[in-house]
């Protein structure tokens, strides 16, 4: 049975029929996906009783009242450069705009890990933001942050092993010649972080990215890369190597700019959770502006 919240309707209530534990009895009840009813459930969005649950296993007895939170969006994380998209006690996974670092560098720099202590401080959360990876200042998309020391030394040294899918989608320059391919080299920093890219070992890091054209115009391309290594500014200097960089690239790129970023966004974060063993899948939509240059 499901009855509506009177006060500015931020509530669907629900009567518990028959014993459950709460994130089963959720599953089963909510339309909605497993990972976005678990961001709700630890986002401090279901009531029991007029009280708030975070517990997976809380178990519901028949009679019970189950009151779910209308909002989209996370009322507690306030930050126009970060999302929260899923969290629990262990992990959260956010969505980064373009702007913001993903951890400090120098004195006072705008960063997502400070977003979120700042995030946990307020909401009375005992633990801090740990670098798992990273996303340069002017890439968007997808980041997990571990929450405890522990769960960010399993990711960190079995990251290989967890993380399964990542792919990144950008604007490219120039009409892309083929459909699909791989891009391979060694890639070196020099002394000014200028990474080099060469096709024999140059006593760098050897780098695989896979690619495929989603759409073309006579301008630009639509690409999706796959990292099959994560290395750093892998992706702007493979697309440079092909002769079709990323756009709004100033350090890899030919000056082509038509949407004043740099147009590379990591859409697709898939991974094997490192405490609980579950397969992780998040998705990004593609950013607006992307998509109208296809239109």
């Amino acid at each position: 049975m499901i009855t509506r919240d009177s006060q500015a309707d931020k509530y669907v209530h629900y009567v518990v029929r028959e014993q459950s534990p709460l994130l089963e009895w959720l599953l089963a009840n909510l339309k909605q996906s497993k990972s976005k009813t678990k961001a709700t459930l630890q986002g401090r969005g279901i009531k029991v009783n007029g009280k708030t649950v975070t517990q997976f296993d809380f178990m519901l007895t028949p009679g019970m009242k189950v009151s779910v939170s209308k909002s989209k969006k996370n009322d507690q994380l306030k930050s126009r450069y970060v999302k929260l998209i899923y969290e629990d006690q262990y992990l959260v996974v956010i969505e980064k705009n373009i702007g913001i670092l993903s951890m400090a560098a120098g004195h006072k720099s705008l960063n997502v890990k400070a977003v979120l202590d700042d995030y946990f401080h307020k909401t009375r959360k005992k633990c801090h933001a740990h670098v798992v990876h990273r996303l340069d200042r002017d890439t968007s998309g997808l980041l997990i942050y571990a929450k405890d020391m522990q769960t960010e030394q399993i990711l960190e040294h079995e990251w290989h092993e967890l993380v399964y899918d990542r792919r990144y989608i950008a604007v490219v320059s120039g009409e892309m010649e083929k459909d699909e391919g791989t891009i391979a080299s060694w890639l070196k920093d020099n002394k000014a972080f200028i990474t080099y890219s060469s096709p024999v070992d140059n006593g760098g890091k050897y780098a695989v990215t896979h690619f495929s054209t989603l759409a073309r115009t006579t301008e630009h391309s639509l690409v999706e890369f796959r990292l099959e290594t994560g290395r750093k500014n892998q992706i702007r200097v493979h697309s440079s190597d092909i002769g079709h960089p990323v756009c709004g690239d100033v350090k890899y790129g030919n000056g082509d700019d038509p949407l004043h970023r740099l147009c590379l966004h990591a859409y697709l974060l898939c991974f094997t959770h490192p405490v609980t063993h579950e397969r992780m899948e998040f998705e990004s939509p593609l950013p607006a502006s992307f998509r109208k240059l296809f239109k």
